[in-house]
């Protein structure tokens, strides 16, 4: 028999605290990730963040709920993304995947949303039936260094030996690129680089449609998914690497007047640009991304925004030596999509969704 357990803002809060999530042959959230879930300022008290379900008496799988809303006609309307799905190989014959997503359904009322999500997620969610693919990002990831000690044996284990020789020809490789792009030149015009988002920024990007505010976007600077360290071996998402940091970004003009602001995640030596908000300063924004990836030897950039990558595309000092087209997917439960006005668009930013947390 299969047994489903909810757990709300406060209920998560004491099984964190008891140490209780940690008795599983698997983890089904980390402590540091909950406590993200918790203080989510979208979330109310009565919400669901977490679903486990148990065979037996044993943990076999969970959903993670990420709840969120838009603003329409000044009326809150909320809905919930999918932030995790899993259940162990143990238990897959036993339809638990359908069972959990069914009863986050119920939780939501159908508003439910998905993305970044895998090929063997995405085929689970086609067979339920319920989801449309709707109001599709296209960007491009820009390479800058080459990275086939990583990237060569993921796609291909069997040549795992051969890593020490990949490493050889990354580093003969990217010194001739260091010197193709000459020596490093800090940008002359004024920039400032902060570790949460000011009362000067905030102020300008309440200027600016958005579907996170400086106080939210903060609340989740402070409160990460990903941490610095070793990865946690009994947790099948996200929630350590080598490096991860955010970087608040600030560009100004000659007249000392922001122009430019943006919200920069940098995570192994791979760039996103969660959130931008320009108004005349895409060129200084530019010219700073520039120095930035140089200065923090940045492997590539992945980045949605469309007008910030025609630029790029056209920008003759830009250092990509590779890029290629992506498409980033939104689900939607039909009910969700019934639910919301005609013809509406949510006009994401990259970090909008759980995006902007790995």
């Amino acid at each position: 028999m299969i047994e489903l357990k909810t757990y709300n803002r406060k209920q998560l809060q004491e099984f964190i605290a008891s140490g209780d999530f940690r008795k599983y042959d698997f983890l089904p959230i980390t402590g540091h990730r909950a406590q993200s879930h918790i203080k989510n300022p979208k979330a109310s008290d009565e919400q669901t963040l977490l679903i486990l379900a148990f065979c037996e008496g044993k943990l076999a799988g969970y959903v993670g709920c990420f709840p969120d809303n838009f603003i329409i006609d000044g009326k809150e309307f909320s809905y919930a993304w999918l932030s995790t799905l899993y259940v162990s190989s143990e238990f897959r014959k036993k339809r638990i995947p359908k069972k959990l997503l069914k009863k986050v359904f119920e939780e939501y009322d159908d508003r439910i949303s998905i993305t970044e999500f895998t090929k063997e997620a995405e085929a689970l969610y086609t067979i339920m039936g319920v989801f449309e693919d709707v109001f599709p990002k296209y960007g491009k990831r820009y390479y800058f260094r080459t990275d086939a000690a990583t990237m060569i044996p993921e796609k291909k284990p069997e040549t795992k030996v051969l890593t020490p020789l990949f490493k050889l020809t990354d580093t003969i490789t990217n010194s001739l690129i260091a010197l193709k792009n000459g020596p490093l030149k800090k940008p002359k015009f004024k920039f400032e680089i902060l570790d949460h988002i000011d009362t000067e920024s905030s102020d300008f990007i309440s200027k600016f449609e958005s579907r996170r505010k400086a106080d939210e976007i903060n609340v989740f600077i402070k409160n990460p998914w990903v941490l610095e360290g070793k990865k946690e071996e009994k947790y099948l998402f996200s929630s350590y690497a080598d490096t991860f940091k955010y970087f608040w970004v600030k560009v100004y003009d000659d007249k000392n007047i922001l122009t430019a602001c943006s919200l920069l995640l940098l995570r192994d030596g791979y760039l996103k640009i969660p959130y931008l908000f320009s108004e005349s300063g895409s060129d200084r924004f530019i010219d700073f991304l520039i120095y930035f990836i140089v200065k923090n030897k940045v492997k590539a950039l992945t980045s949605y925004h469309k007008q910030l990558n025609e630029k790029l595309n056209l920008s003759k000092t830009f250092p990509k030596i590779y890029q290629r087209d992506f498409k980033r997917e939104y689900l939607f439960h039909k009910q969700l999509l019934n639910d919301l006005p005609e013809g509406f668009d949510p006009h994401y930013q990259d970090g909008d969704g759980d995006c902007m947390m790995t």
